[in-house]
């Protein structure tokens, strides 16, 4: 099996990538790129992901899902540390993949994998954070002009100022400070949904799934598709793996419990199955009074937006590399810290389309279940483990080779109908949104 070039420690190479090979990456690193790429603006979708499910699949579903990406990130783990003890020292998961999996076209899928991921997100943050600043600038401004896309032009602008730092180990210190606002807006959120719930306006609780069958059965795999992209697999470490890994594992779950389980509760709790896909339009509806007090729900838009930033930043990170390196194998040194004129045009270009996509097709509900479905679960649910069973090749009759194996026939299974179930929803909602429109399809 051809083994993947080993990154060389130059002077104008990815400084992030000389900082990990060279041992320099902390335990606590690794917990601030993982809480930042899961701990994200998207649990305000989760009242909306429980509508589709109800209280104990909802909670059932969220738990689960929680175990097995612990599950799969020691895994991850334990095959990076395999490889290192053989001399192969990796430090990206496409870069894993090959090893493991060979050059072929697995690898190739991992890279697709990874590229639509982190495009997805990438117009899901930037499409959240203009969708965030109009709701704001409608309840000070009820007559005001500005469309939604005016505002997602806006952030457009900021991602390509940020876009140009050179590395993802660059953003730690970013994903460091993010932490704060990730905790100040679920807590401003889930005190808002209480006072929410228990105002005289508070709305009709109404925890009931749709009367159709089929109709449960399509909007609960969607649901189980945008819960499943709350998590991802993220950065690898600098050796020993296992050991940092862990530890950042226990920093991100941590936080995990006290932000998922308090925002999918309160919101549910306050707006039952009228939750939007985007909490805090419930909170601050079209029609009829503010369900919260203005400040509290402005200091939450802040500090969505500054962690909007920061993910969009870390996911963005990931198609950078892959793009530019695919560009310097076409021009070597390319992109070089010597030549920052090709970096800044690509990049640029990329956040351009991101925001342009955002504007055009504003459906943040389907797009998270989509990703949800053809992304996250094939890299969460499946990968780690068939790259484990490759690697340590356990024995059939093995309890792990069975639990790995079950995990993995189960997400397959949940992928196919989790994707179904969403593109369908985004072909049904084609038919009640215009392009470029001032209102967020859910």
């Amino acid at each position: 099996m051809a083994q993947p070039p080993q990154p060389e420690l130059r002077l104008d190479s990815d400084a992030g990538a000389v900082f990990v090979l060279e041992s320099k990456g902390k335990w606590w690193h690794a917990g601030f790129h993982l809480t930042t790429a899961i701990v994200g603006p998207t649990i305000l979708t989760l009242p909306y992901a429980f509508r589709g499910l109800g209280w104990i699949l909802g909670f059932f579903c969220l738990t689960v899902m929680g175990c097995v990406t612990f599950y799969s990130y020691y895994l991850m783990s334990l095959v990076l540390e395999h490889c290192e003890k053989a001399g192969r020292r990796h430090i990206r998961f496409r870069e894993l993949a090959a090893d493991v999996l060979g050059s072929g076209w697995m690898f190739y899928f991992v890279i697709f994998i990874q590229t639509a991921i982190n495009t997805g997100v990438g117009i899901g943050a930037i499409l959240l954070a203009g969708e965030c600043l109009q709701i704001m600038y409608s309840n000070l401004s009820p007559s005001g002009s500005l469309k939604l896309y005016e505002f997602i032009a806006m952030v457009t602008v900021v991602m390509i100022a940020l876009s140009q730092i050179p590395t993802f180990h660059s953003l730690r210190h970013l994903n460091f400070a993010s932490l704060v606002p990730s905790l100040g807006y679920t807590f401003l959120v889930v005190g808002a949904c209480i006072h929410a719930g228990l105002s005289k306006n508070a709305p009709h609780k109404d925890y009931s799934l749709e009367s159709s069958s089929s109709s449960r059965v399509f909007s609960a795999f969607t649901s189980i598709s945008i819960i499943v992209r709350l998590y991802m697999i993220q950065a690898t470490l600098a050796p020993p793996a296992t050991g940092k890994m862990f530890k950042g594992l226990l920093m991100c779950y941590s936080v995990i419990l006290v932000t998922f389980y308090s925002a999918s509760v309160s919101g549910f709790w306050a707006f039952g199955n009228k939750s939007n896909s985007n909490i805090l339009k419930s909170l601050m509806p079209d029609d009829g009074p503010s369900l919260a007090p203005t400040i509290v729900i402005g200091l939450a838009v802040i500090f969505v937006l500054l962690q909007l930033l920061a993910i969009g930043l870390v996911y963005s990170q990931v198609a950078y590399e892959i793009m530019e390196k695919q560009s310097a194998d076409v021009n070597q040194g390319m992109f070089s810290k010597r030549n920052l004129i090709p970096r800044l045009i690509l990049r640029t270009l990329y956040v351009i389309l991101c925001g342009f996509m955002a504007a055009m097709l504003p459906f943040f509900g389907d797009i998270n279940g989509v990703i949800g479905a053809i992304g996250f679960i094939p890299l969460d649910f499946v990968l780690p483990m068939l790259l484990y069973n490759m690697t340590y090749k356990p024995k059939t009759s093995s309890l792990i080779y069975w639990i790995n194996l079950f995990i993995m026939v189960v997400f397959i299974g949940a992928g196919i109908m989790g994707a179904f179930s969403s593109i369908r929803k985004l072909v049904v909602d084609a038919n009640k949104f215009k392009l470029f429109s001032s209102d967020v399809v859910d």
